[in-house]
């Protein structure tokens, strides 16, 4: 029928270049209907200033000044993805609906609903692969299982990669492509407050940065990395433009913090249950002390150790956090004070502008030691000796605990005290289910 459109539905891709399911929508021969949905699937956005929302509005508000120039425009919904696409169908005679691939198990419930609706209305649920390189059972053992060590699985990776050209994906836009009006649903116009005064994070992708990355990202005093992670976590850069910038360099350090995004990706889909769940069950006569205000302590950065505590109120103020300040923090949690990694989880979740399922619960596992990865429950990191490593001159910790040398600045935990603690409690949890 000359009515009918297509559904381009933006989630993790927010951009106009190299979008595999975008480019396979514009060249499905119909107009094309673009729109974002506020899923009540996906992390809370509490409020107009949430960070996850006021960055998520200026990609948006970027993507529909080029729907602008068109003579369209980006459509915006806040719901239940079914319930939005019921509406639309209210308005528009859709033929098929495109989208990029999820991961998360609650998403691939929500896409496997959506898909089961659709298939009702005679209506196609395409979705590309898009946010990883490789997928799902891409890249599995050679008995067909799945790898469980990132080691052996980045070796195949880079075997695999070697061979093969990375795709990109054309998406050309003319007025011709596009469906010229704009749809709204619930009350998403509520949600669409753009503000100047967002940080765009700007990213790094130059050769100095990935040739340097094995000596400059463990320093988070320095600018050193490449802050390309929220942008890849709501694809508002391709991962393949990433993955060619750093095969150009000789230092592969960059390119294996990348295979790591598609390693706990794989992990993730083939493993839902490590979302809740310890990896290894073995480790699940583990006995938290779960202690409620030093809880508190942790997330306010007030635990009297100077690297933990300035990458608690970074997190706090800004939504980011140094990725080596990441492990320390996490394991002064689980190690020193003893609480539930999933603890942790829900925090960073809350608060990183870049939270990212898989990567979250895939490191708050590795540090913990109940992950799939092979880190030993024995290791303890020293915040102290962390600090003097990798902050010797105080940079950082001057930038966000300015008290750190006063007098009242104490340790809430000795750390000798606590990693012995630790190593028993681990050791006896080991002998609680063996």
């Amino acid at each position: 029928m000359n009515d009918e459109i297509v559904v381009f539905w933006f989630r993790r891709d927010l951009r106009l270049e190299d979008n595999a399911a975008l480019s396979e929508a514009l060249r499905s021969g119909r107009k094309v209907l673009p729109i974002y949905i506020f899923d009540e699937n996906v992390p809370p956005f509490s409020s107009e200033n949430n960070v996850k929302t006021l960055f998520i509005n200026a990609q948006l508000q970027k993507i529909n000044l080029e729907f602008e120039k068109l003579g369209a425009a980006l459509s915006v919904a806040e719901g239940n993805a079914v319930d939005v696409f019921k509406e639309i169908l209210k308005y528009y005679n859709v033929y098929a609906v495109y989208a990029n691939r999820e991961y998360e198990p609650n998403l691939i419930k929500r896409d496997q609903e959506l898909s089961s609706f659709l298939t009702t209305q005679k209506i196609l649920f395409n979705t590309s692969k898009d946010q990883v390189l490789f997928e799902r059972d891409e890249i599995v053992k050679s008995d067909g299982l799945p790898y469980k060590i990132y080691t052996p699985y980045s070796k195949k990776w880079l075997e695999r990669i070697q061979n093969m050209d990375l795709p990109f994906f054309e998406c050309t836009l003319n007025t011709a492509k596009l469906v010229h009006n704009k749809f709204y649903f619930s009350s998403s116009e509520s949600k669409m407050v753009f503000s100047s005064k967002v940080n765009k994070w700007p990213y790094d992708l130059s050769k100095k940065t990935i040739d340097n990355y094995t000596d400059t990202r463990n320093f988070p005093g320095i600018d050193g990395t490449s802050k390309l992670s929220n942008h890849l976590r709501y694809g508002t850069l391709s991962v393949r433009s990433c993955i060619r910038e750093a095969m150009k360099s000789s230092d592969i350090t960059f390119l294996k913090e990348l295979i790591w995004r598609d390693f706990f990706t794989q992990v993730l889909w083939h493993f839902p249950f490590s979302v809740t769940q310890n990896f290894k069950e073995k480790y699940n006569g583990i006995v938290w002390r779960n202690n409620q205000s030093e809880f508190e302590k942790w997330c306010k950065g007030e635990t009297g150790y100077p690297m933990v505590d300035a990458g608690m109120r970074e997190l706090n103020s800004t939504g980011f956090m140094h990725n080596r300040v990441r492990m320390i923090t996490a394991s002064f949690l689980c190690k020193h004070l003893l609480i539930d990694w999933k603890w942790g989880e829900a925090y960073f979740a809350e608060k990183l502008l870049d939270y990212d399922m898989a990567l979250n619960v895939g490191n708050w596992q590795w540090v913990a030691g109940t992950g799939c990865d092979s880190a030993p429950y024995f290791r303890v990191f020293n915040p102290s000796e962390q600090l003097k490593k990798f902050d010797k001159d105080f940079t950082y910790v001057k930038k966000w605990v300015p008290e750190f040398q006063e007098f009242t600045y104490t340790p809430m935990v000795e750390h000798t005290q606590a990693r012995k603690r630790c190593l028993e409690t681990f050791k006896q949890g080991l002998l609680n289910v063996t």
